[in-house]
């Protein structure tokens, strides 16, 4: 008989060594699984509600710039135009370098719109307006001073106030106007234009340093300034004019459109009736949506429109409608989009200085 011996410190029993079954793995996988899947669908939600959010700001952000630009430049329309006895607000007649201009309005209207693109343009922007601003830089005004004499291209004044070589000129007499330029100016009391139309004694001349002409449109899902894209995400501009019943008179009476034969290309007297630019600008969050989120405006005439509008119109000065259809698309996608109008009233200040004068 073997003798029992006790077991050392060291001595361990032999440990039985098992795994995972084929179930386990198999019930392991369908938990991991599940759980991935809930993991992916709460990140999609998510990033869903991420990118509406973000690209709801950027349109937030878009927008505020697009009618800040517009608006800063609005401000300015007309500048520097001085209110005086014979203001060039009322040229019925202008010439630019010896050619006689005969656009309606002149070349000398602070603000005028094109109610809308030509049918040539793609039609998903037929509907956008364009908004034609001119003004001068003189950095001293254009403050304007009387010719006393004229000797070849030499006009002699009193006093140039500041005008500098290369600035545009207005020559002013009555009704009847001439854009120049000045080639040289010697000393405060002679300026040389290159063309003397209608520069007689008596009449006034005023230096308006560079007479800009810049223009706001949409193109392309961007607001372009002279052509140039400036700000993304835009997709329609609305402008209607704030007229008043007399050129002497600074009460807003109407909003109308730049359409027919009175507003679409107005005389100077009734140019001279626009005291306010309205504006709508659009921007769009880039993020389309699953289904339909946006309708077209319920009505441009009542107080309290739904849908994409401009703004709250009435029956005497219905608001512009936004129209982002495109009639060569038979399923059209612009309600998939969620967007943002950004409205601001611009009173023409130059024109507003001049009602006195008009």
């Amino acid at each position: 008989m073997t003798p029992n011996k006790p077991l050392s410190p060291q001595s361990h029993p032999a440990l039985s060594q098992t795994g995972f079954t084929l179930v386990e793995i198999m019930v392991g996988l369908a938990i991991g699984m599940l759980a991935t899947l809930v993991i992916m669908q709460v990140f999609t939600v998510f990033e869903t509600q991420k990118r509406t959010t973000t690209g709801t700001a950027d349109a937030q952000t878009n927008g505020s710039i697009a009618l800040y630009n517009i608006g800063r430049e609005l401000q300015i329309a007309g500048y520097p135009l001085m209110p005086t006895t014979n203001s060039p607000l009322e040229c019925t007649t202008l010439t630019i370098n010896g050619t006689a201009d005969v656009g309606s309005p002149n070349s000398l209207t602070p603000v005028w719109i094109a109610d809308s693109f030509p049918a040539t343009t793609p039609a998903a922007i037929v509907t956008s307006d364009i908004i034609n601003i001119r003004y001068g830089n003189s950095p001293t005004g254009g403050i304007p001073t009387t010719i006393g004499a004229l000797s070849g291209n030499d006009v002699t004044v009193a006093n140039n106030f500041g005008c500098q070589a290369g600035e545009t000129t207005l020559i002013t007499n009555g009704t009847t106007c001439a854009i120049s330029s000045a080639s040289a100016v010697t000393g405060t009391t002679v300026i040389t234009l290159t063309d003397t139309t209608a520069a007689t004694a008596g009449a006034d001349i005023a230096c308006l340093g560079t007479w800009n002409l810049v223009q706001y449109k949409v193109n392309n899902g961007n607001l372009e300034r002279n052509g140039v894209p400036i700000v993304a995400g835009i997709v329609n501009l609305q402008a209607q004019f704030g007229i008043s019943d007399a050129a002497n008179s600074n009460q807003v009476a109407q909003w109308v459109d730049a359409t027919g034969g009175t507003w679409g290309a107005p005389t100077v007297a009734d140019r001279n009736r626009i005291k306010a630019i309205r504006i709508a600008v659009v921007a769009r969050n880039p993020k389309p949506e699953t289904g339909s989120v946006t309708t077209t405006c319920s009505s441009t005439n009542s107080a309290a429109p739904t849908g994409l509008c401009t703004w709250a119109g009435s029956a005497s000065s219905p608001a512009p409608t936004i129209n982002l259809n495109d009639p060569f698309d038979p399923n059209p996608s612009w309600t998939r989009y969620r967007y943002r109008v950004f409205e601001t009233i611009i009173p023409l200040r130059n024109v507003i200085w001049s009602k006195d004068t008009l």
